[in-house]
């Protein structure tokens, strides 16, 4: 691996670059979504098919909500029109984009900044009663920052909504799993850039793919943890497109309270 690599950098272009290829995460939602959600009809996802449960949720109007590393105009505008006040963080300028598309296409009053999910320094103490943050550290080296960060920035008694991988999905050959064989190589936690050979890494690189990073079950959980959270909710989801679905889900969400 390229030591100059900058992975903030390089996942920023790859992100923005998913913007224009139409990946399913940068959709930005319809008219029809901001309309039910005005009436209170509304979902969001943290995990790629199950909803979270309404009962995750505290009551949305007047509720200050941070989406994390979640540009892309689907859950921020969601929760917009469901009446709370958003900020969305994002590294990706073109995620932060569709969000903004569908704040001014709606009406809504809605914050994008571009920043890091580990380093909330723009962002004061105690200022959000709920953290929406999806699948998305997994694009970032270390874990445990973005979970003190969220801790600091979350007022007592606040939740945070997160969503992330199983780390079993990682041990697995990634492009031998593309062709749907399932052969056990690496050992965790995972990284594209440490885990794989440089003329691998290439593959992802050469495609501008993002790179990713297979934190353990205890940086996840026992991050949250160790950040001063308590667990108040969990449950596991599926990944259609890898096959090891087939044998068990990949992906899990949790609720967690600042107490």
């Amino acid at each position: 691996m390229d030591a100059r690599l900058d992975i903030r950098e390089y996942n920023r272009r790859a992100w923005d670059r998913n913007v224009q290829k139409l990946d399913k995460w940068t959709i930005p939602v319809s008219p029809e979504v901001v309309a039910a959600a005005r009436k209170g009809e509304w979902s969001i996802l943290l995990t790629p098919t199950r909803t979270v449960p309404r009962s995750w949720f505290p009551p949305l109007s007047g509720c200050e909500v941070l989406c994390l590393a979640s540009g892309g105009g689907q859950q921020g505008p969601t929760l917009a029109a469901a009446g709370a006040r958003v900020t969305v963080l994002d590294n990706s300028p073109n995620q932060l984009a569709q969000d903004r598309l569908v704040a001014d296409r709606e009406s809504l009053g809605l914050t994008a900044i571009e920043g890091d999910m580990r380093d909330l320094s723009m962002l004061r103490d105690s200022s959000f009663d709920l953290i929406v943050h999806p699948c998305s550290n997994l694009f970032v080296p270390e874990v445990r920052p973005v979970w003190r960060e969220a801790f600091r920035v979350l007022r007592p008694g606040g939740t945070m909504l997160s969503g992330f991988f199983n780390s079993a999905f990682f041990i697995f050959d990634p492009f031998k799993a593309e062709a749907g064989q399932l052969e056990v190589r690496h050992r965790l936690p995972y990284s594209d850039t440490g885990s794989l050979t440089d003329e691998e890494l290439r593959r992802f690189t050469d495609r501008e793919e993002p790179l990713v990073f297979g934190h353990s079950l205890e940086d996840q959980i026992a991050g949250q943890l160790d950040a001063g959270f308590l667990l108040a909710g969990f449950y596991e989801d599926v990944f259609p497109e890898s096959p090891l679905s087939n044998h068990m889900p990949l992906f899990i969400a949790t609720r967690a309270i600042k107490s």
